[in-house]
């Protein structure tokens, strides 16, 4: 379950810290509103893995779309363009 502090207790950010490990975030807030979030590298690491697989996912099926609306290419033409065989 995550930790919900004001961002006053960063004054004893060590106990703040101990609260944070892979399955925790810390979440601060300002004036009762959610502001920032704490977590590990690794947390972030994975987080950013996710929105780069997301983001590629969401390009190839824009570039499948586009194909099926502009018609496919042979392999052999597109290795040809590509200058992978003669």
């Amino acid at each position: 379950m995550p930790s919900i502090m004001p961002i006053s207790d960063l004054r004893n950010y060590t106990e703040v810290l101990k609260e944070v490990d892979n399955k925790n975030r810390v979440y601060l807030t300002r004036n009762g509103h959610g502001a920032y979030t704490i977590m590990t590298v690794e947390e972030a690491d994975e987080l950013d893995r996710i929105r780069a697989a997301r983001a590629l996912a969401k390009d190839l099926k824009r570039a499948e779309d586009r194909a099926n609306q502009e018609g496919w290419i042979e392999a052999d033409s597109f290795d040809r363009e590509m200058e992978i065989i003669d």
